[in-house]
C-alpha cells in the first residue's frame, strides 16, 4: 500500500496543494514552522479521520476559510482507489471512490498509516491513557470489528457514568437500569478487551524480534495486559463478561459513590518488560527508547499479517531524538519495505547514508517544492 497522489485545500497552513510521492521513503524538508507536520497530520488525518495533534477538526482549517479538503489517491495489490475528507462547520464527510459513507468507521481501514513522532517515545514510561489510545488506533486500523465493539463500549460507558452521576447525587433510584447499562457494557468490554489480547500477543511476537536485534542480542522484550479481571479469566469472552459482571456487581456501592465506572477496557493498561523486570519502573531511558521503537517497528509487519497489506510510516522528526545505533535500525528496518515520510530540518550524517534514492520535497511556508 502506498499514498500516490495527495491533494489539499485550505488545509493549516496549505492554500492549495496537488502532489505526487514516491514509492520509498520521501523526505519533507525544511525549518520548523514551515508545515511539515502539517503535511504529515493531513496524511494522518485522511487514514483515521482525525488529528494526533488536537480533538477540534475545526483547528485543521485554514483560518481564512470556512472549509477544508483532503484527498488522496491510495495504490493497493487490488487497485487504485480515491478517498477524501472534507471538513466545515456541520462536521465532517468522508468518501471512498466518490461515495460517501454513512460511518466513518466504515472509512477507516481503507488506508492504514502508522505515527512515529517524539512523543511516541513516551509509550512506554507515559501515563496508561496513552498506551490505550496507542492500542485503540492501531488496532482500529486492522479489525472494523474491533472498532465497533470499541465505539459501541464508548457509547455503553458515556451512559453508565451519566446515569452513575444521577445515583451519586439521588436524582435517580431505579438499580435494574444500572443493571441492564452493567450488562451491555461488559458484553462489549469482553469483546474488546479479548480482541486486544490477541492482537498484543502477535504485536509481541515482532516486537520480540525486533528488540532482541537493537539490544544486539542482550534483551529479552515481553509485554503484559494489566487487567482488574483475573489472569485465569481471560481465556475467552464469555469468562471475561463473567467477570467484568462480578466486578460491577461487587462493587456497585463503590461505583456510585464515585459516580464513576471504575473497571473495564478504559482503565486497563499494557506493561513492558526487559529480562523480566518492568522496563517503566526499572528500565533505563535506553532500555525504554530501545522498547518503544520496537514496538512501533513491530506494527509495520502485524500491520501486514493482519491486512495483506503494508501500511506507510510516518516520522515525524523522530531520527534526531535517536542515537546512530537506533536510526541504524529504524531506516534499515523500513528501507524498499514501506513508503516513509519523514520529516527533518537536514537529511544529513547516517540518514542521508541509509536512505537509498530518496524523493525530497523542501518546505517553505506552506509551499511544497520537489528537490530535483
Amino acid at each position: 500500500m502506498y499514498l500516490q497522489e495527495l491533494q489539499l485545500h485550505d488545509f493549516r497552513n496549505y492554500d492549495d496543494v496537488d502532489v505526487q510521492f514516491g514509492r520509498g521513503v520521501n523526505v519533507l524538508l525544511g525549518e520548523n514552522a514551515q508545515g511539515k507536520t502539517n503535511l504529515l497530520e493531513a496524511i494522518y488525518v485522511l487514514a483515521l479521520t482525525r488529528s494526533h495533534r488536537t480533538h477540534n477538526d475545526h483547528d485543521l482549517i485554514n483560518w481564512e476559510a470556512k472549509t477544508a479538503q483532503v484527498r488522496g489517491k491510495i495504490v493497493k495489490v487490488t487497485g487504485t482507489t480515491p478517498i477524501e475528507l472534507d471538513f466545515s462547520a456541520r462536521g465532517k464527510k468522508a468518501k471512498i471512490n466518490h461515495l460517501e459513507q454513512a460511518r466513518l468507521s466504515q472509512y477507516v481501514g481503507q488506508f492504514n498509516v502508522i505515527l512515529f513522532a517524539p512523543e511516541d517515545l513516551s509509550l512506554v514510561k507515559g501515563a496508561p491513557a496513552i498506551r490505550r489510545r496507542f492500542v485503540d488506533m492501531e488496532f482500529g486500523q486492522m479489525s472494523s470489528r474491533y472498532l465497533y465493539n470499541l465505539a459501541q463500549y464508548r457509547d455503553v460507558l458515556k451512559q453508565r457514568n451519566r446515569y452513575l452521576r444521577l445515583l451519586q447525587h439521588h436524582r435517580a433510584k431505579d438499580l435494574v437500569y444500572l443493571g441492564v447499562l452493567s450488562d451491555q457494557l461488559a458484553a462489549y468490554g469482553a469483546e474488546v478487551v479479548f480482541q486486544r489480547l490477541d492482537m498484543l500477543k502477535k504485536l509481541e511476537k515482532w516486537a520480540q524480534k525486533l528488540h532482541f536485534e537493537i539490544s544486539q542480542e542482550r534483551e529479552q522484550l515481553s509485554f503484559k495486559y494489566d487487567t482488574k479481571i483475573p489472569v485465569d479469566q481471560l481465556t475467552n469472552t464469555e469468562t471475561i463478561y463473567a467477570a467484568l459482571q462480578k466486578l460491577y456487581a461487587d462493587n456497585q456501592d463503590k461505583e456510585i459513590e464515585r459516580g464513576t465506572t471504575l473497571f473495564g477496557a478504559h482503565r486497563d493498561d499494557l506493561q513492558f518488560f526487559v529480562n523480566g523486570k518492568n522496563v517503566q519502573t526499572f528500565g533505563s531511558q535506553g532500555q525504554q527508547r530501545t522498547t518503544a521503537l520496537s514496538v512501533k517497528l513491530a506494527e509495520i509487519d502485524l500491520m501486514k499479517e493482519e491486512t495483506g497489506e503494508y501500511p506507510v510510516l510516518l516520522l515525524d522528526d523522530v531520527l534526531s531524538e535517536l542515537d546512530d545505533a537506533r536510526q541504524t535500525h529504524l531506516l534499515t528496518a523500513i528501507q524498499d519495505k514501506v513508503q516513509t515520510f519523514l520529516t527533518t530540518t537536514s537529511l544529513s550524517g547516517i540518514a542521508r547514508k541509509l536512505v537509498h534514492d530518496p524523493t525530497i520535497f523542501n518546505i517553505d511556508g506552506g509551499q511544497l517544492t520537489p528537490e530535483k
